[in-house]
């Protein structure tokens, strides 16, 4: 009777793990398996010029991947405070765009290019309860809209209007923060993200503590319940997988910037190496989807 029983016990254990697995497999398996981004490559990326963000850019056509880091700052622009770039985008249309943020104070700034070459300057106003990090700026397929981000761990990305492309948006006037996109899962150290379509953001995490999706610096995903505009919209989170952390130095690595280039289907992310690495073999790595 005791070993009948056991034996009904193992059973019955066995039987719960298999299910157990099955339900794990079920709701896990399927989000990475759509959406796999594999490493095919890398670049060199220089800590003065290539150390923050990059973009790709459309028109005008043939024009040269854009990067950002402290050396390409202008002087004319970091003498009035506003000594770090982020993260850098472009719409469609070829408005190119760097977020750019201050010590202290109570605004943040986007310098946009236009197709032309001429460059302007838009300043936002900081919103109740809004950090003051300025960590990259996204344009929305549309064009008419930009998601940008804050620091630390978040469950919110904020939208405004593009500007230099939203009709509604000059230079001498407050760029407001029209509306937000709402995570179901908090993030952390989102240091950019770009597009890859309508409704879709891929994302890069310097999350150091890898309590949120146990894993350290991941790729993440955003599934949009709308594109983003005048009204909230939700998204869903996803960690795809962890990005690259390989030197020959030991120590903290640093994810930067984001960019997705349609064109080729080519996604890019920088990676800054430890210590004295950071001169010799920072990296941006380049993926593409399976």
């Amino acid at each position: 009777m005791a070993l009948r029983a056991r034996q009904r016990c193992h059973a019955a254990l066995t039987g719960l793990v298999a299910l157990a697995s099955a339900a794990v497999l079920s709701t896990a398996t399927p989000a990475q398996a759509a959406d796999t981004w594999t490493e095919v490559g890398s670049d060199r990326a220089d800590p003065l010029t290539e150390s923050q963000g990059l973009a790709s850019v459309e028109v005008p056509a043939n024009s040269p991947n854009r990067y950002t880091g402290i050396g390409t700052i202008p002087v004319s622009v970091s003498s009035r405070g506003w000594n770090h770039v982020g993260d850098p985008d472009a719409s469609y249309d070829g408005y190119y765009i760097e977020p750019y943020q201050a010590d202290s104070g109570t605004a943040k700034m986007f310098r946009v290019q236009a197709p032309d070459g001429t460059w302007a300057e838009y300043v936002h106003t900081l919103g109740s309860g809004e950090a003051l990090n300025n960590s990259f700026a996204a344009v929305t397929p549309g064009g008419q809209w930009m998601v940008s981000g804050e620091w630390g761990t978040m469950t919110r990305l904020l939208v405004h209007p593009t500007p230099g492309v939203n009709p509604s948006t000059s230079p001498s006037a407050n760029l407001p923060w029209t509306s937000s996109v709402r995570l179901d899962h908090a993030v952390r150290d989102v240091q950019g993200c770009d597009f890859l379509d309508a409704t879709t953001l891929l994302c890069s995490s310097d999350d150091p503590a890898g309590t949120l999706f146990g894993m350290t610096k991941p790729l993440l995903r955003i599934d949009l319940s709308a594109e983003p505009g005048t009204s909230d919209v939700t998204g869903q989170v996803t960690a795809l997988r962890q990005l690259p952390l390989r030197s020959s130095c030991s120590g903290d690595f640093e994810t930067e910037g984001i960019d997705y280039d349609r064109r080729t289907g080519t996604l890019r992310v920088i990676v800054i190496s430890p210590d004295f690495c950071v001169l010799t073999d920072s990296k941006t790595y380049r993926f593409t989807r399976s």
